[in-house]
């Protein structure tokens, strides 16, 4: 997950202090629009296609969390995943797995009395481990894992048979991607979004240009044969490839063009409609 901040430019600033001193805007509006966005983008990623599964925005990472339990549309593909690999953020709560528990009764303790309130508890099969950065002066000083749920050594085999280990390298990369195609959630722009809406509106449209338009260099398949090109330079070697390549949603990269022309089937209803 990340957050959706701004910074403005001294421009900006310099036209939302003379407003404050004309009497335009109060003190206390001015500290709202100064301050940092609410607003938390919570991100699906299948690590070995790289294939984004859901993007969502909500107020925080734990009410989020509760939102994405496996009843949800992202829960029911979630259930597939056994190791969830996150950044430990201090003063944050652990609700970054919330797609990967249910609701458990629990059983009475006695015969009379309120029966017990139901209890957010993971999945059994759920193994989530975090990656603590230590930093002095801005610059990383230390490294250091902590297993939230499961045993440390059951995650590290289950990493171990893709050759994985404990790191947050895709979540970093999709933080990066993310910043650099989304305005809204870039760090020092001037663009920024007005809403929630906004923002949910411009994280679809980078979804689908990432998983069908986007090639990823590590997903690219070497060719047979090497490919001529039309000008002086080097033959063609690679097949560029997307994760929904990848995955099978499709057999070519697509262009800006067929994904706003493409004709989006209608949602199937139920007969009683």
């Amino acid at each position: 997950m990340m957050s959706a901040s701004h910074r403005c430019s001294s421009t900006e600033l310099f036209a939302l202090l003379s407003a404050v001193k004309g009497g335009e805007i109060s003190e206390t509006e001015a500290i709202a629009h100064l301050s940092r966005s609410p607003h938390w983008v919570w991100v699906a990623m299948d690590p070995i296609t790289k294939l984004l599964l859901a993007l969502d925005v909500g107020t925080g990472r734990w009410p989020m969390a509760q939102t994405r339990g496996p009843s949800g549309g992202a829960g029911a593909g979630a259930r597939l995943c056994a190791v969830v690999l996150d950044r430990w953020l201090p003063g944050v709560y652990d609700g970054a797995a919330g797609a990967l528990r249910q609701w458990i009764q629990p059983p009475r303790r006695q015969a009379q009395g309120p029966a017990p309130k139901p209890r957010w508890m993971p999945l059994p099969q759920l193994r989530y481990a975090q990656v603590i950065k230590t930093t002095r002066r801005r610059r990383l000083v230390q490294v250091s894992h902590r297993v939230v749920f499961g045993m440390k050594a059951a995650v590290e085999q289950v990493l171990a048979t893709c050759g994985w280990q404990i790191n947050t390298a895709f979540v970093e990369r999709i933080n990066l991607s993310l910043r650099q195609h989304v305005a809204a959630i870039g760090r020092r722009t001037t663009t920024l979004c007005k809403g929630e809406d906004g923002l949910r509106q411009q994280l679809a449209l980078y979804q689908t240009y990432y998983n069908f338009c986007l090639p990823h260099a590590s997903l690219r398949l070497p060719l047979p044969q090497p490919e001529p090109t039309n000008g002086p330079g080097s033959t063609k070697q690679w097949r560029p490839c997307t994760p929904a390549m990848v995955a099978g949603l499709t057999d070519h990269v697509w262009t800006l063009r067929e994904v706003w022309l493409y004709r989006v089937p209608p949602w199937p209803q139920s007969a009683g409609v």
